[in-house]
């Protein structure tokens, strides 16, 4: 991650230096959400099959609220005297994750590719929490909001992919194209 360098001036009560940790770390989130949003819309266009309606409208408000997180996250760097590089450029350089790797395919496919994407971009969030949390605790609550709401959005894909018993389709899958083969055999 590209470390923002520290600002010329940031919000009352936290130091120039701890600004630009801060910073850097919300440029990668919004990097995160940039890329979270683009991929929804993949699937969204993407999705065929029994269950494309479905998934197709499920995905639409997901879309909405991660593009309403991105704005808040850039508004944040901004606020803390920052620079939010939205560009695709930007976001393709610095990103640590390859992109979406599926593309035409069975509505519960995508779901178990998005269930691994989910987790990831979740484990992120928590990590960047704790982090934020040394520092500044607007920063923090405001990627605790985020949180819950990424887990709420797993939670509806995990419910396409879990059986009565409950059990988790892919629970063991390691990649995106694995994730989606056990996701397609629920179906």
């Amino acid at each position: 991650m590209t470390q923002e360098p520290t600002p010329k001036y940031t919000v009352p009560g936290i130091g120039r230096e701890a600004a630009g940790r801060l910073i850097g770390l919300l440029r990668l989130r919004l990097h995160t959400l940039n890329d979270l949003h683009l991929t929804l819309k993949h699937v969204h266009w993407n999705v065929v099959g029994p269950h494309f309606i479905a998934v197709h409208e499920m995905l639409d408000p997901q879309v909405d609220r991660v593009r309403e997180m991105a704005d808040d996250v850039a508004e944040r760097i901004a606020a803390l005297g920052g620079v939010a590089q939205g560009t695709p450029g930007a976001l393709v350089a610095e990103r640590t994750w390859d992109d979406y790797s599926i593309g035409r395919a069975d509505a519960i496919a995508h779901l178990g590719a998005l269930d691994l994407v989910y987790t990831g971009v979740i484990e992120a969030v928590r990590a960047a929490i704790k982090e934020a949390g040394r520092v500044d605790v607007a920063t923090e609550d405001l990627l605790i909001e985020q949180l819950r709401d990424l887990e709420q959005f797993q939670w509806f894909v995990r419910a396409h992919l879990e059986s009565a018993g409950g059990t988790l389709a892919t629970g063991r899958a390691r990649t995106e194209a694995e994730a989606a083969e056990k996701g397609a055999e629920v179906s």
